[in-house]
């Protein structure tokens, strides 16, 4: 069994390792799985997808100000169509965040962690267009 977390309900789903999750539902809201496209998350919710999800989470470490995250953000929604199901692309407001900026370091942005099994495995900051982050992610991944 793998576990996804629904990104509009946040309930845990378990589907089996036979099963094509791109197409799976949730149990309790009936809403895709993926929908290819990046959620964002504020902090109650990224830890409880970090802790729960089996699937890697790729995230955007972004600001509204910031010149450059705005301009990955098309890049990076562009990601999530091709990188999903292999992991969730989310993204994650320092402004609104602090706190979880400052947890894990953040100290320019835009930032792309990556995480498996609950922990940062990658990590590289600054504007990526989306073959870049493609192949950064599918790279670290393997």
């Amino acid at each position: 069994m793998q576990h996804i977390v629904c990104v509009h309900c946040d309930a845990v789903n378990r589907v089996p390792a036979d099963r094509p999750v791109k197409l799976g539902k949730c149990g309790r809201c009936h809403s895709p799985l993926f929908e290819g496209r990046p959620v964002s998350l504020d902090a109650k919710r990224f830890r409880h997808h970090l802790i729960r999800s089996d699937i890697p989470i790729l995230v955007d470490f972004w600001a509204p100000w910031c010149g450059p995250c705005r301009t990955m953000a098309s890049a990076f929604e562009a990601a999530a169509a091709t990188l999903e199901p292999q992991a969730r692309l989310v993204k994650v407001n320092t402004e609104q965040e602090q706190d979880l900026a400052a947890e894990y370091g953040i100290r320019s942005i835009p930032t792309l962690a990556l995480f498996r099994a609950g922990h940062e495995i990658a990590r590289t900051a600054g504007a990526m267009d989306h073959r870049s982050i493609v192949a950064w992610t599918n790279e670290r991944l393997r």
